[in-house]
């Protein structure tokens, strides 16, 4: 296979013709999304420039408390992006959402390291880094579908919980439907993608594999194959990751809702 073709700015500056175009069309069609388009382009190109020379430093010093800081950086943002998902706003929320991911996400990479990577180190910045930020945005997703659900379906069904309530339910019970509905919309993204992987798209992973030119005959089918068994188990971290989160969000959201009389707070 030939070698990788290098992109310099001169190549990004003409990719951002395709945002130019995309642009272009919202506005031909007023769609109103012109300067969301805009800002997003903007902040794409700034973000990974940064983050790219950010993670060169971490990955060259590969110092533990190095990584545990941009951990809790990609944490904290991800944890706002969720939050600010969730149009019903609630006092607290954030620490909830930011709580539930941490929770999630720790569980999940401690497994993954001590049990199946089994690093040097337990945080080496080459496996902690890209694994946490894969886990990480997706429990962000599953985050914000599970909470928007289950905070608009709850202030919409004031009057069938007080129902459950007065028919002598506890809280918990009046909002278990509601609870498994939101779980079950915030894993359906994830579900979907682990239904139609390999065959309908191909993973990160396999496709940097592709795109950087490795060449087969030197490393037969090797390279795909340790490819195919990473990206199976961010799958398989990202299914059980957005599951607990989910759960976590829901359980923390639920006892807002309620006071300490079992009350339902409006």
């Amino acid at each position: 296979m030939s070698e990788l073709i290098q992109l310099d700015f001169f190549d990004l500056g003409i990719a951002s013709g395709l945002m130019v175009i995309a642009i272009g069309l919202s506005f031909w069609q007023r769609i109103g999304l012109e300067l969301n388009l805009a800002l997003a382009t903007v902040r794409t190109i700034l973000q990974l420039l940064v983050l790219g020379y950010i993670l060169d430093f971490i990955l060259a010093l590969d110092n533990f408390w190095a990584v545990l800081a941009i951990l809790a950086v990609m944490l904290t943002v991800a944890a706002i992006v969720a939050k600010n998902r969730i149009t019903q706003k609630m006092p607290g929320i954030l620490p909830l959402v930011w709580g539930s991911m941490l929770l999630s996400t720790a569980f999940t990479l401690i497994y993954v390291n001590f049990l199946i990577i089994q690093p040097d180190r337990l945080f080496q910045a080459q496996y902690v880094i890209p694994l946490a930020g894969f886990v990480l945005g997706n429990a962000m997703n599953a985050a914000a579908i599970a909470g928007e659900r289950f905070v608009s379906t709850i202030n919409a069904s004031h009057a069938e919980i007080e129902t459950h309530l007065s028919l002598g339910a506890t809280p918990q019970q009046a909002i278990k439907q509601y609870k498994k509905d939101s779980i079950r919309a915030g894993l359906i993204p994830t579900i979907n993608q682990m239904m139609i992987i390999g065959m309908v798209t191909i993973p990160g992973f396999m496709s940097g594999i592709i795109i950087s030119g490795v060449d087969y005959d030197k490393i037969p089918f090797q390279t795909a194959s340790e490819a195919a068994s990473y990206q199976i188990l961010l799958m398989f971290m990202v299914a059980l990751s957005n599951l607990l989160t989910t759960i976590f969000l829901t359980i923390a959201l639920s006892q807002q809702f309620f006071n300490k009389n079992a009350q339902l707070i409006k």
